[in-house]
């Protein structure tokens, strides 16, 4: 119940003069009309009754209608029902008459409303309060198409039909409104709409719950044309804080005015076009272009530019729909930027990026980039060149120095003209080839490179990432990287000199690299590392020689490790010793629940410094957390890990083939931090 219906029914009174002027001299008067005809709305089964006592100085008017429709404006009620006392009060000059009426309006819709109607022969004005809210209508008898509406602090859910006519599966959940509305129905010609309208705490959602605002501040100027299904409207204004979702654009708007305009046009049956579409806010973000959505409000295409001179506020106040699924929720810009779009059918035509000394970086530290400056040009049908640079930046921590990126565009694909080099680590990286395909209809975004790593200081990179002091160098050329659906695929190798030998990866792949719970795959081939310098690192003990095997169907969750199938071993070298330390044995024992034992009866090896051995093997399936092991031999319930060999002559030997991962590595970090007190068996 709204100004809705206070318009179908003052008008209705209006229309009616027969019974106001004989009214007084009248005991009781029925009316039965069938149809009522407004240039508003068609009222259906109205009946009309008044009782006025001979003498009495008011009568009782009832109004009742089966059905009211307002097809234009989207309005219908069943079973109205309004009654009042029907006073005769003295007019503004001498002679005038003027009825008052004033009593509760119902409806099967509900609501708790109060109507009150004043008129005469020349003017109709009514008040319609209820829900905290006052609205008032004017006629005038010299304008009769027009009818003035003046709101104050109206319940902004009494406009929801006028919502559903330009927006089909919109909802006003909340929200108060002030202003001034004139509608315009002459007999002969279009519905008009137009006026100024002030909203706070607006609250609006879709049907799909893919569109919404709440706590919106908005002041308007617009003017709407409805015939025959089709629409026009022209709005503008400013919007003024509260939160408003798009799809998966969350707007978070400032307390400031941000300025809105927009032409729209609706054909009968079909969706919108928006000749124009305007967004100022200030230096944040200056929006221009043009758009058409379909029946279902669904994107058909749009062409946009977007201009920034600062763009720190834009992460958090326009942005974080897009980056917080992408990971990307502390992403932070300096500096400015021009974009460009134009989009059709779910394809992206044009786009442009101009970067103006932008600065990007991340709240995690994952990664920064300084002074972005240059042109990004991508066009899926005529060919476009452009480039652009950046003066450094870091990866976790790691800097990297200046790099030049020349492109070219042309056939919906953005590739590289000319390879890419920069530092990082004390060595180099470079990119052979890129392409990248921004996402349509036919998939998502996806980008193939070709990658090499020259001598990258792998202690550096240990030292960047927290981890041990690491010794060595990466290096090896990758051909094929490919990312797709939040997912980098590695095709061919890359190795590491690491302690002496060689680590070659395989089958690398990770998803969600910068989102939530990142996961890495692949199989790692371990050659001959030196165990000394390996132990050492650790403070695991001394152990000598080499190190061999393999750690295949690895998989890490948050950098945490939940699968692999792991197998390592030692093998003679020419010239290696194979000696290992007693703190080493008692390490290995107490990570592994070993025991070990001697062929000197009854002597502790406490008094021994070290132990030759002729082979160490140890291997670990890990499944659901439970890591199944083995060793050079492994029994029902039991398995070597060190073969002796000499005098004295030392095996250690594992008796639980099946240890809990967590308690294995809380062992392993206790051997690291020099927890573990020696134990003889």
């Amino acid at each position: 119940m709204s100004f809705r219906l206070l318009t179908i029914l003052t008008l209705l009174l209006a229309a009616m003069p027969a019974w106001r002027a004989e009214a007084a001299g009248e005991p009781r008067a029925r009316a039965r009309i069938e149809r009522v005809t407004t240039p508003v709305a068609v009222l259906d089964d109205v009946r009309v009754s008044l009782e006025w006592p001979t003498d009495a100085p008011e009568g009782r008017l009832r109004l009742q209608a089966g059905r009211v429709d307002a097809g234009e404006l989207g309005w219908r009620f069943e079973n109205v029902d309004w009654q009042c006392p029907l006073r005769r009060v003295a007019g503004g000059r001498p002679g005038d008459v003027r009825w008052r009426c004033d009593g509760a309006l119902r409806s099967a819709e509900g609501g708790s409303l109060r109507l009150a109607v004043e008129l005469d022969g020349a003017h109709t004005g009514a008040v319609l309060t209820g829900d905290g809210g006052r609205l008032a209508l004017a006629r005038d008898a010299r304008s009769p198409a027009r009818t003035t509406l003046d709101l104050r602090q109206v319940p902004a859910a009494w406009a929801e039909a006028l919502v559903r006519q330009g927006w089909a599966g919109g909802q006003v959940r909340g929200g108060r409104l002030d202003g001034e509305v004139h509608i315009d129905a002459p007999d002969a010609a279009p519905l008009q709409i137009a006026g100024h309208l002030a909203a706070a705490d607006l609250a609006l959602e879709s049907d799909a719950g893919d569109i919404a605002s709440a706590g919106l501040g908005a002041d308007l100027r617009f003017r709407m044309r409805l015939s025959d299904g089709a629409t026009e409207l022209t709005l503008d204004g400013a919007l003024r804080g509260g939160e408003v979702l798009l799809g998966a654009a969350y707007l978070a708007l400032p307390d400031s005015p941000v300025g809105l305009g927009l032409d729209a046009v609706r054909a009968p049956g079909g969706g919108w076009d928006f000749p124009r579409l305007a967004w100022n806010d200030g230096a944040a973000l200056v929006l221009d272009g043009t758009a058409r959505l379909t029946e279902t409000l669904d994107l058909a295409a749009i062409d946009l530019t977007a201009v920034s001179a600062d763009a720190g506020v834009l992460p958090a106040r326009y942005l974080s729909g897009w980056l917080g699924p992408a990971g990307l929720s502390g992403l932070s810009l300096q500096g400015g930027f021009e974009a460009t779009l134009s989009l059709e059918h779910g394809v992206l035509r044009d786009a442009g990026l101009v970067l103006r000394t932008l600065d990007v970086g991340d709240s995690e530290a994952r990664f920064r980039l300084d002074g972005l400056d240059g042109a990004i040009r991508y066009s899926a049908h005529a060919p476009v060149r452009s480039a652009f640079a950046w003066r450094g930046g870091a990866l976790y921590g790691m800097p990297f120095d200046a790099a030049a990126w020349s492109l070219l565009s042309g056939d919906g694909r953005l590739r590289l003209r000319a390879p890419v080099a920069f530092s990082l680590l004390g060595g180099r990286i470079g990119f052979e080839a890129l392409m990248l395909q921004p996402p349509s209809v036919e998939g998502r975004f996806r980008m193939q490179t070709e990658l090499w790593l020259e001598a990258l200081d792998i202690g550096a990179l240990a030292k960047a990432l927290d981890l041990p002091a690491f010794e060595g160098r990466l290096e090896g050329r990758i051909p094929i990287v490919r990312y797709a659906d939040n997912r980098i695929d590695f095709d061919g190798g890359l190795s590491m000199d690491l302690f002496g030998g060689r680590v070659d990866v395989a089958a690398l792949s990770i998803e969600r690299p910068f989102g939530v719970a990142p996961t890495v795959a692949g199989d790692l081939a371990i050659t001959g590392l030196d165990l000394r310098a390996l132990t050492g690192v650790f403070g695991f003990g001394s152990i000598e020689g080499r190190l061999h095997g393999r750690i295949d169907d690895l998989r890490l969750i948050d950098w945490t490790a939940t699968a692999f199938d792991a197998e390592l071993h030692t093998e003679r070298a020419p010239g290696v010793r194979q000696r290992i330390s007693q703190r080493a044995v008692q390490n290995i024992s107490s990570v592994g629940d070993a025991s070990f034992v001697t062929s000197l009866q009854g002597q502790l090896i406490g008094i021994f410094d070290d132990f030759g051995y002729r082979a160490i093997g140890i291997s670990c399936r890990l499944r659901n957390e439970v890591c199944r092991m083995g060793g050079l031999r492994s029994g029902p319930s039991t398995f070597t890990i060190v073969e002796g060999a000499g005098l004295p002559r030392l095996d250690v030997v594992g008796h639980n083939r099946d240890v809990d991962w967590p308690t294995l590595i809380a062992r392993l970090v206790a051997v690291a931090g020099g927890d573990v007190e020696p134990v003889f068996d």
